[in-house]
Parts: structure tokens; sequence; C-alpha cells
């Protein structure tokens, strides 16, 4: 396996210049992280907002913080407080009042609309269809403090990298259907995450920033 350091330094000899690497940090210690810290990562990513606002309070603060697990309303206001990004928005209501208590506490957040492209029901996120019968321009129009800023998606968990690749580009077509549609002028709309351990070459194969 080889130590954290060289499988970082692996995958980053691996990347194509621009494409961001997101170290999650889930089941991980504060020592792992700080490997992952001092082999030169700089975006960590967490599923629960406790467990962010822990490590986040014992690491560098030099790290740019992402939620990237399933939101709850009534955990917003941490999750502002705390997260650079919240990747997994996948209602308006929720975004809403992520914007809301953003502007509370009068700071800028910036999130991704999370985009349900795997077979399992169990995945959280909008709809294809959602996200198409959406006025998104509007949306974001309106909004004060939260800013859009692309899409996520996790792809269904098979060996199967045709289905999982099939995923992927559905994503991508999304997101340029977006951007051309309802984010032409907006340069911060360029963000397309996607691509766990398990899938990361494929993922970048299809266009994940």
């Amino acid at each position: 396996m080889g130590s954290i350091a060289e499988n970082i330094k692996r995958l980053l000899d691996g990347l194509a210049p621009g494409v961001t690497v997101v170290a999650v940090t889930k089941t991980r210690t504060v020592g792992e992280a700080m490997e992952a810290y001092n082999a030169g990562l700089r975006i960590f990513g967490e599923n629960r907002v406790q467990e962010l606002a822990a490590k986040r309070e014992q690491l560098p603060g030099d790290i740019s913080w992402h939620l990237i697990g399933h939101l709850q309303s009534n955990k917003v206001k941490p999750a502002v407080a705390s997260a650079a990004m919240i990747e997994s928005v996948d209602t308006v209501r929720l975004l809403r009042l992520i914007d809301a208590e953003a502007l509370a506490q009068g700071r800028r957040i910036d999130c991704l609309l999370q985009v349900h492209i795997a077979s399992e029901e169990s995945k959280s996120g909008f709809s294809i269809t959602e996200m198409k019968a959406t006025d998104w321009g509007k949306v974001a129009s309106s909004l004060k403090a939260a800013r859009i800023c692309g899409v996520m998606g996790m792809a269904t968990f098979t060996d199967d990298k045709e289905k999982v690749r099939s995923e992927f580009s559905i994503l991508t077509d999304l997101f340029g259907q977006l951007r051309d549609v309802h984010f032409s002028h907006d340069s911060h709309f360029r963000e397309i995450s996607m691509g766990m351990t398990s899938d990361w070459q494929v993922a970048v194969e299809e266009g994940s920033t």
C-alpha cells in the first residue's frame, strides 16, 4: 500500500493540471489527516458536520473544508460556520436555508448541487428531471450569501467501470447544459465534483474538476 504521503504523491503525479483533490478524512484520525496535509493537500472533505468542526479546530487554518455528506436542516448553522463549501445541497429549500444562515453569519459560502446519478436509491440528490426543470439562474440571482459553483454526484458502487463512466458522463453533460442555459455569465459555476478512491480515474477522464 505505501504510506499516505507516498500514495498522495502517486495520485498527484498521475493527475492532469487543473484537477483538484479533496482528501476525505471520514474515519481517519487527525494524525492521518496531518500526513495528507504535509504531503501537500489543502482541501479536505468530511461527511458529518460534527467531525468537520472538530478536525477543523485541530488542524492548520489554511485548510479549506468541504462538507460532502448529507446535511440536515438543523445542522445548517454549524455547517456554514465551519465549511468553505457544501457539496451536498440536495433541495432548493436547503440552499435557501444555507443562504440565510450565511447572510446572518456575515460570510460567503460556496455550494454544489448534488445530483442523483447512481442506481442506488439510498444516495441523495436532485433527480435529472428536477435539475432540468428548475430555473437555476433565477434561484442563483436570489441568493445573498450562498453561491452555486457547480454540481456533485456519486456513481453506483460497482466494479462495472462502464456503468460508472456512463453515470459520470450524464453529470458532465448536465453541467454543460446548466452552464449554457443558466450560468453562461457566471465564472463561479465551474466545478464538477465526482470520483472517489475506487473510480477517480474514470471521473477525471469524464470531466471531473
